[in-house]
Parts: structure tokens; C-alpha cells; sequence
């Protein structure tokens, strides 16, 4: 590490620059879900979390959303992370974490599409792997 320097610009935000030298880097300029959820969350994984399976998906924003999607998961997977975001919008976005087992994944699957919310597998997300 080359150089790190921070500024106070207001009560909620500083300037920050790193310079690096000889480190690899990458840009996850245009990754949703590091700039939708990892950057309000980082603190690495659990211990004790296996296999876990991250999806982000779009909630609806109407009464009862959450408790049917807890209804349809009916205990059969735990939930292992769970970071929910909504700026005034018709949907809530949330990025969740399960502990399914290789050989529950085709049941899990069903339960997603089952359930009709967007959503999108993301534990092979760069974002994941460096900072959950």
C-alpha cells in the first residue's frame, strides 16, 4: 500500500483515496449487488454458515410480501443472510442467503420460482467472494 488518504467533506461522507502498488484490483463499478447491498454490509461470512446459496432478489411493496415468501420457505431452509433496501420504489430489493444442501438445490429452485419474485443467484459474485 502506496498511500491512503481520507478527507472530511460533510457529516455523511469523506473523500478516500488508495494507492496501490503491485496489488491486483477490481472494478466493481457496474455490480449490483456490491453497490445495492456488500457496501452497507461488510464483515465476512459466518463460521458456522455451509452451503450456503445467495440469491438477490425484488420483493413487492405491498402488505404480506415478506410474511408469504417466510409462509412458502416453511422452515425447510435457514436463513443464513438477510439485508433488505427500498428508496421509495414499488419493490423492496433484498439480498438473502440459505443453507441448502447440494441435494436440496433442485427443491430450492422450485421454491424460487414458485414464489414469483426476480431473482438472482449470486454466490459466484466477486463481491461476495472478497467482502461476505
Amino acid at each position: 500500500m502506496r498511500m491512503v488518504f481520507a478527507e472530511y467533506v460533510s457529516d455523511d461522507s469523506c473523500g478516500l483515496f488508495v494507492g496501490a502498488a503491485g496489488y491486483e484490483t477490481e472494478d466493481l463499478t457496474d455490480n449490483e449487488m456490491a453497490k445495492l447491498h456488500v457496501r452497507h454490509m461488510v464483515g465476512g461470512r459466518a463460521p458456522d454458515v455451509r452451503d450456503e446459496r445467495l440469491c438477490r432478489f425484488e420483493f413487492p411493496e405491498r402488505p404480506g410480501a415478506l410474511t408469504q415468501f417466510l409462509e412458502k420457505l416453511g422452515g425447510r431452509w435457514n436463513i443464513s443472510l438477510f439485508h433488505y433496501r427500498n428508496h421509495g420504489a414499488d419493490y423492496g430489493r433484498v439480498l438473502a442467503g440459505f443453507e441448502v444442501i447440494e441435494r436440496d438445490l433442485s427443491a430450492f429452485r422450485a421454491f424460487l420460482d414458485e414464489l414469483g419474485y426476480p431473482y438472482t443467484f449470486e454466490e459466484d459474485n466477486i463481491a461476495y467472494r472478497f467482502f461476505l
